[in-house]
C-alpha cells in the first residue's frame, strides 16, 4: 500500500500523518511507501516503513506527474488557501485551489496502464450558500457566495467527471469547520471559533468578532481524521455517481462554544474573551451555513463528535495534556 499525502505540513495533514504512522496500515492492508508533500516540506517522520518528505508546488510544470510517477495506490489531497485569503487574493485562491487539482487529476490520467487510486479530496461545506433551510439535507444544490467555496465546488465536479470516466475512484468529503484547531491562527475567516476556545484555554486574551447567536457546522480535528481514513477505505460502490458527501458535525451557536468552554475551563476562560465586531467578517460569516442532516455519510459509517463540550475535551486531550 502506498499513499501519497499532499498538504502534509498543514494541521490536518500532520495528524492524519500521525494516524498513519501508528496504525502501520490503511484498512486491511500494511503501508509500505508514505510521501508527504507541501509547499513547505513536512517534517520527516519515524516508521515502520519507508516515508518520504519533499516541498513542491503542484503548478510548477513536471511536479504533478512526478508526484504521481510511483503510482499511489491512495492519494490525500488536503492542499487549499484557506477562505480569508482566498477572499483577498482571487487568483492564488484560484491557482491553489483549482489549478492544481487540474493538474494532478490530470497527471493520473496520464499514467494510463490501469491506474486507477482512490483519490480523497478534502472539500468543504463552504460549497453551500443562500438561500439555503435552517437545516441542510444531502439533496441541496450547492450556492457558494465565496471564491472559496466556489473553488471548492469546482473541484468538486472535476472529481466527480474523472471518477464517472474511470481515471479514478474519487471521494469528496465536505469538512465541517474544524474546531478547536491547535497553534497560532490561520487567515481564514472562520479562524475565531477556534481561538475562542484555544487562547482562553492558553491564558490568553480571544476577540470575538461576531455576535454570540451566530451559529455554524463543527468538528474536530480528530474527527476529520476519522473522515478521511474511512473514505480511504469505502466502498465507493454505494456513492453511485454521487462522489462528494457532507460530513456529520455539530450545530452550534458561539454562546454555546463559550458555555462549553465555561464547563471545562471555568469562568475564568470565558472572562477572556473580548468582543469586537468587525463587519468583513460578520458579512462572509452571514452567507454560511448552520446545520446539516448529513444522513447519507452517517450511513456510510462516517462518524463525528457527540455534542461541543466532546469537541473541547478533544482539544485538551489532543494537544493540552501532552
Amino acid at each position: 500500500m502506498r499513499v501519497l499525502v499532499i498538504g502534509a505540513a498543514g494541521m490536518v495533514g500532520r495528524k492524519l500523518v500521525e494516524r498513519l504512522v501508528v496504525d502501520g496500515r490503511l484498512g486491511p492492508d500494511a503501508i509500505s511507501q508514505l510521501s508527504l508533500v507541501d509547499v513547505s516540506a513536512p517534517d520527516p517522520v519515524q516508521a515502520g516503513f519507508a516515508v518520504d518528505s519533499r516541498a513542491a508546488d503542484l503548478v510548477e510544470p513536471g511536479v504533478a506527474e512526478a508526484l504521481v510517477a510511483a503510482q499511489p495506490d491512495v492519494v490525500f489531497h488536503l492542499a487549499a488557501v484557506v477562505s480569508g485569503e482566498a477572499e483577498a487574493d482571487l487568483e492564488k485562491g484560484y491557482r491553489v485551489n483549482l489549478d492544481a487539482m487540474r493538474l494532478l487529476l490530470d497527471a493520473i490520467r496520464g499514467r494510463g496502464e490501469g491506474y486507477r487510486p482512490r483519490f480523497v479530496f478534502t472539500s468543504s461545506i463552504a460549497v453551500f450558500g443562500p438561500p439555503f433551510p435552517d437545516v441542510i439535507g444531502d439533496d441541496q444544490l450547492t450556492t457558494p457566495a465565496t471564491s472559496y467555496g466556489t473553488q471548492k465546488a469546482m473541484t468538486e465536479l472535476l472529481l466527480s467527471d474523472y471518477s464517472r470516466r474511470g481515471f479514478l475512484d474519487g471521494v469528496a468529503i465536505r469538512l465541517p469547520t474544524l474546531v478547536v484547531r491547535p497553534g497560532k491562527p490561520n487567515l481564514a475567516a472562520s479562524g475565531f471559533f477556534s481561538s475562542i476556545i484555544r487562547e482562553p484555554l492558553n491564558g490568553q486574551e480571544a476577540v470575538l468578532p461576531v455576535p454570540t447567536d451566530v451559529r455554524h457546522w463543527f468538528a474536530s480535528p480528530r474527527s476529520a481524521v476519522g473522515f478521511l481514513l474511512h473514505a480511504a477505505t469505502l466502498d465507493t460502490a454505494a456513492l453511485g455517481d454521487r462522489r462528494c458527501l457532507t460530513m456529520p458535525g455539530i450545530s452550534a451557536t458561539v454562546a454555546e462554544e463559550i458555555e462549553a468552554l465555561r464547563r471545562v475551563g471555568g469562568d475564568e476562560a470565558v472572562s477572556r474573551i473580548r468582543h469586537e465586531p468587525d463587519e468583513t467578517i460578520m458579512r462572509i460569516v452571514s452567507g454560511w451555513p448552520r446545520a446539516f442532516d448529513a444522513r447519507r455519510a452517517r450511513d456510510l459509517g462516517f462518524r463525528a463528535d457527540a455534542d461541543f463540550d466532546e469537541i473541547v475535551r478533544v482539544y485538551v486531550e489532543d494537544e493540552l495534556e501532552p
